[in-house]
């Protein structure tokens, strides 16, 4: 609320500038009177896959990242995750795939003779006998698709998706808030995304109160409840969606202009 915990710097981190290269969220020894804060940032799961990290994971090594957003190690994820949840979990996500991908099926993890996870599916096609495919072959959409229903079934911790539309189909983008939704329903998990996209945005049941417009000012970016604009909340009301009411007033003032550029 209203009342300061923490004022910094001290005398001692005056005293001793290598303290502020920390904050208080981070040091055990000082985070005792907060410590359910740092728990539940530690808990956020962030998830940007990168296809070609899955694919190739030994040619993008990084030293000191501790973390891995991105999907370098997903099948090592995968793998470790006890046997019955992630056949579940794969199987639930089968599912999903033979409504995006008709051809595929039959989606399961393996190891080869090396120890090395890799996911495996049997793609149909007219010859008898469908041939199986690993991820190095998946197109791009799959491996984020898989990713996607991966991390919606992973955990109860909040979920931040970075553009989820990318490599998918408009038709598939446009599903895409009703699946997060009944995925999450359940555990009432919170999941925020970052998104351009107007097929996502188009699901009349997406509300004003659930979008936050981010609009840069000379002072930083200033962030606001889309239902706080009494326009955006007027057009709503009339049935338009929020790809309709929202994205227009993202566009940048002299985006015009970009046409005449040589």
């Amino acid at each position: 609320g209203e009342r300061q915990i923490i004022d910094r710097p001290t005398q001692d981190d005056n005293n001793d500038e290598l303290r502020l290269t920390q904050t208080y969220l981070e040091q055990i020894n000082a985070n005792a009177e907060f410590r359910e804060i740092p728990k539940f940032l530690e808990s956020i799961l962030y998830l940007h896959l990168i296809p070609q990290l899955v694919r190739h994971p030994e040619a993008f090594a990084t030293p000191g990242l501790s973390e891995d957003p991105f999907g370098r190690t997903f099948l090592e994820r995968v793998a470790k995750t006890p046997e019955k949840t992630r056949r579940s979990r794969l199987k639930k996500i089968e599912d999903a795939l033979k409504l995006a991908v008709p051809q595929l099926k039959n989606l399961t993890d393996t190891k080869d003779v090396m120890g090395v996870p890799h996911l495996e599916a049997v793609y149909e096609h007219w010859r008898p006998g469908a041939g199986k495919q690993r991820e190095d072959q998946f197109s791009d959409g799959t491996l984020r698709l898989i990713g996607l229903l991966w991390s919606l079934l992973e955990s109860d911790s909040l979920l931040l998706l970075e553009e989820p539309e990318l490599s998918l189909n408009s038709a598939i983008v446009s599903n895409l808030p009703s699946l997060i939704y009944r995925l999450q329903r359940p555990r009432k998990r919170q999941v925020i995304l970052s998104t351009h996209s107007a097929d996502l945005l188009s699901d009349k049941g997406i509300g004003g109160e659930e979008v936050l417009l981010m609009t840069p000012t000379p002072e930083g970016t200033q962030v606001k409840v889309a239902s706080s604009n009494e326009q955006i909340t007027m057009l709503l009301e009339g049935g338009l969606s929020i790809a309709d009411t929202v994205l227009p007033l993202t566009a940048p003032p002299a985006i015009e202009q970009l046409s005449l550029f040589k």
